[in-house]
């Protein structure tokens, strides 16, 4: 297994410090890089090249959201992690607005911080359960207003295309899947409930990703609800 390289970005040493040691005790991870602002972040980010950045969102010079957005312009293959103590709706839409492929608070248990960070270095989305289902609330609003209005280049942007494409049909395994992460659920939760392995609920999620012509889970979360796939 590859080690995934990780760069920690907190105003507070205190905290990056106690990160580091939860890291640095994880079987495949390394700490390769600290910042205390996102000025920092930035200038650490294309000197390091981290394979996940966890970014707080509230600093000094310049935020953890606008770092994102700098970020991924110069590097859209980063992966970042937005990780807070502020649970605010304005704050969880900006962050997802600007990239960031998660969005955790500082007091989730460090083994769903590590597998966060995993998962999102295979390329998944991570939300905080706190805030998943405000999201995915947003998500059922913006489905069902898309069918009373024309689509504009945002909402495009939002749920990933611009006219309607046939769709490759899901099983009914995928559509059991689909469901599932469409209420906010971890592939581990997933498995779990349909008794399946994780690395068997992975493929699931990459085959519905694919078939649905979306980026990641997110994306084809939300595209299905536009085509009426899964309700919440």
């Amino acid at each position: 297994m590859s080690t995934i390289r990780v760069l920690l970005v907190d105003d507070q040493e205190i905290v990056r410090r106690g990160l580091a040691v939860i890291l640095g005790f994880s079987e495949g991870l390394e700490v390769v890089g600290q910042a205390a602002n996102g000025q920092e972040a930035i200038a650490q980010a294309a000197a390091l090249q981290p394979d996940v950045i966890l970014m707080d969102i509230v600093m000094p010079a310049l935020g953890g959201i606008p770092a994102t957005r700098r970020i991924l312009a110069a590097q859209p293959e980063a992966r970042i992690i937005l990780l807070t103590t502020y649970d605010s709706d304005d704050l969880v839409f900006e962050g997802i607005k600007a990239g960031a492929r998660g969005y955790l608070l500082k007091d989730a248990p460090s083994d769903e911080l590590i597998e966060a960070i995993r998962g999102v270095h295979a390329g998944e989305a991570r939300l905080d359960p706190r805030v998943a289902g405000r999201v995915m609330d947003e998500f059922r609003r913006l489905a069902a207003a898309a069918p009373a209005a024309a689509p504009t280049a945002d909402a495009a942007t939002v749920v990933g295309e611009l006219e309607p494409v046939a769709l490759e049909a899901l099983t009914e395994r995928e559509q059991q899947v689909l469901a599932l992460l469409a209420q906010g659920l971890s592939n581990k939760e997933i498995a779990g409930r349909l008794y399946l392995t994780e690395g068997t609920v992975k493929n699931y999620v990459s085959a519905i990703i694919g078939k649905l012509q979306a980026n990641d889970r997110t994306q084809a979360v939300i595209t299905a609800l536009r085509r009426g796939l899964v309700e919440l």
